[in-house]
């Protein structure tokens, strides 16, 4: 079984959201991540930057970007 952790990068530190995530869905409202054992929670405005199956981390950024 693989499971993620999820970190949200800000101003280029990284802060841990969740460790051994089961389930990632992108919503409106941003991306809400959950495990087997603890309550979902809604990183509002997120976006998927990066994931990386080697280490099993999923990046998070809420920076908005610029699509000029």
């Amino acid at each position: 079984m693989c499971q993620m952790n999820v970190v949200l990068e800000h101003d280029g530190e990284q802060e841990k959201i969740m460790e051994n995530v089961t389930h990632l869905a992108v919503t409106n409202e941003g991306v809400l991540v959950s495990t087997f054992f603890e309550e979902p929670k809604l990183v509002k405005s997120a976006w998927v930057k990066n994931i990386d199956f080697l280490s099993g981390t999923v990046t998070l950024d809420n920076k908005v970007l610029d699509h000029d």
